[in-house]
C-alpha cells in the first residue's frame, strides 16, 4: 500500500459517476483557469483502476453505479491509499448512507444537485487538508 500524495496542491481531479451529464456538470463548476487535470470514470471499478494509475489529489465519487458501487470503490481506494481525499457526490442523502461512506474513509459528502459554491468550498477544504498532510 502506497500513499499517492506527492504535493500540497490539488492538481489532478478524478470524477467517478455513471452519468456523463453529472460528470460534465461537476467539471463545469470548477474554475477552468487553475490548471486542473481531469480524469473520468463511469463506474466504481473503472474509478479504482483510474485512481491507481492517475493518483488524483481529489476524487469525486457517486454512490449508485453499475459494475461496482461507490461504497465498494471507496473501500478499495482507501485500502490502496489511506490518505485518499474522496468527496462523495450523491442524491442518496439518507443518514445511514452518509455515515457508511464517512466511516469507510470518504472525506466529505455533497448532495446532488450540486451547487457550485458547495463544490468550491469542498475543493478549498481539500486543498487545506493536502497542505496539512505535507
Amino acid at each position: 500500500m502506497e500513499d499517492c500524495l506527492t504535493n500540497d496542491m490539488v492538481k489532478k481531479i478524478l470524477i467517478v459517476d455513471d452519468s456523463p451529464i453529472a460528470r460534465k456538470m461537476l467539471k463545469s463548476c470548477i474554475p477552468k483557469d487553475q490548471g486542473f487535470e481531469f480524469h473520468e470514470a463511469c463506474n466504481g471499478s473503472e474509478g479504482v483502476e483510474k485512481y491507481r494509475s492517475v493518483c488524483p489529489d481529489v476524487t469525486f465519487m457517486d454512490l449508485t453505479m453499475p459494475v461496482m458501487t461507490g461504497f465498494e470503490a471507496i473501500e478499495e481506494i482507501i485500502k490502496h491509499d489511506r490518505n485518499a481525499l474522496i468527496i462523495v457526490v450523491t442524491a442518496d442523502v439518507q443518514l445511514k448512507a452518509i455515515k457508511t461512506v464517512l466511516d469507510s474513509g470518504a472525506y466529505m459528502v455533497l448532495k446532488k444537485p450540486l451547487k457550485k459554491e458547495d463544490l468550491l468550498i469542498a475543493l478549498s477544504k481539500a486543498q487545506d487538508t493536502l497542505q496539512q498532510v505535507k
